[in-house]
């Protein structure tokens, strides 16, 4: 297992298999786009497989999503998850999106062994999906839903980010579109993750702001809290159930206590976190040697303690390298404030 010193047990990997994006959303990078990644820096397929591989089979990993940039980017996508479905013991596979190329790919990636997949969705208006997006696409978002559906990768995820003056008045209406269709939509705080740096907390639409705003339509009560495990959204029954929408509120409402996922970058850095000021280089020495130690994959796991992160086949592989520093605009919040003291920087993820 893949331990750390606070009793967190990582079994979800996110792994990146780009930093391209067929979107230019103003929320996370610049309308002119990023300096891309040079094709030798990303790792291959075969590099993704073998790190997936010791993840699943020697670390716990339970669960593997596949994430960007855009991953329907990836030409090897079909492939990389086929290989992940083939594992013994086999994870659980899924998929962050924005939908474009969805319609196109939704049934072969479930042939190919996905079991669900998370769509963002922000608008349904086409106007202010341009003005976010600064691409004019929401008629093929809205069809690759439609595709992912009709494949069977249920249940569909939406995932909605609001911007004040923006979007923020469309809660009510995307949660209706949601409930009609069987999908399954959840709200997420704006994150300060936009690489033009232009996050202001002020401007960010809160969780209280979205419950507030769905409550003058909707009825919701608070589910059960002992079933949501290390999920990151709070849920709530919407009239009644069984339906129910969710809030992620990475920022006013955090919860890297229990966080349960770690992060393997499209160039083949691990990292504890979204927000992690530090990353520990696993191509170099894959592409210098055979396939990489267990404990070499462990190692960067925050709250580690003393020891070389080492563990016999089947033992329990402890990380030994706690980030300095903290990039999260919110302080801890108890039960975790003492992680905050011993070093801990929020390990938590915030897109599940």
């Amino acid at each position: 297992m893949l331990t750390d010193s606070f009793g967190r047990v990582a079994t979800d990997l996110r792994v990146s298999l780009t930093d391209r994006c067929s979107l230019r959303c103003s929320y996370c990078m610049p309308a002119d786009g990023l300096d891309w990644l040079p094709g030798p820096a990303l790792l291959t397929d075969g590099e993704v497989t073998r790190l997936i591989s010791v993840a699943v089979r020697r670390l716990g990993i339970t669960e593997v999503r596949f994430t960007g940039g855009e991953p329907l980017l990836r030409r090897g996508l079909p492939g990389l998850v086929a290989a992940t479905a083939a594992l013994d013991p086999r994870p659980e596979i899924s998929l962050t999106t924005n939908g474009i190329g969805l319609a196109r790919l939704a049934g072969p990636l479930q042939a190919a062994g996905l079991d669900r997949l998370n769509v963002s969705l922000d608008t349904l208006s086409r106007e202010t999906f341009v003005t976010l997006a600064r691409r004019d696409r929401l008629p093929d978002v809205l069809a690759g839903l439609t595709a992912a559906a009709a494949a069977g990768l249920a249940p569909v995820k939406v995932n909605a980010v609001l911007l004040r003056g923006t979007n923020d008045h469309e809660a009510p209406a995307l949660l209706r579109f949601c409930l009609d269709r069987g999908y399954q939509l959840r709200f997420i705080e704006q994150m300060p993750l936009d690489a033009q740096h232009g996050w202001r907390r002020a401007d960010m639409v809160t969780a209280d702001e979205i419950l507030a705003s769905l409550s003058a339509e909707f009825t919701l009560t608070a589910d059960d809290p002992g079933l949501r495990g290390s999920a990151p959204a709070e849920r709530f029954l919407v009239d009644g159930g069984p339906a129910h929408v969710g809030v992620i509120g990475s920022v006013t409402r955090p919860f890297c206590g229990s966080c349960d996922r770690v992060r393997l970058t499209a160039d083949g850095q691990i990292r504890n976190c979204l927000f992690a000021t530090a990353e520990t280089d696993l191509r170099t020495p894959l592409r210098a040697s055979a396939l990489p130690r267990a404990d070499a994959v462990a190692r960067p796991l925050p709250g580690g303690g003393d020891g070389d992160g080492a563990a016999p086949e089947g033992g329990q592989v402890t990380g030994s390298t706690i980030p300095d520093s903290c990039s999260l605009p919110a302080p801890c919040q108890p039960p975790i404030a003492d992680m905050g003291r011993a070093g801990c920087r929020n390990p938590g993820s915030l897109i599940p």
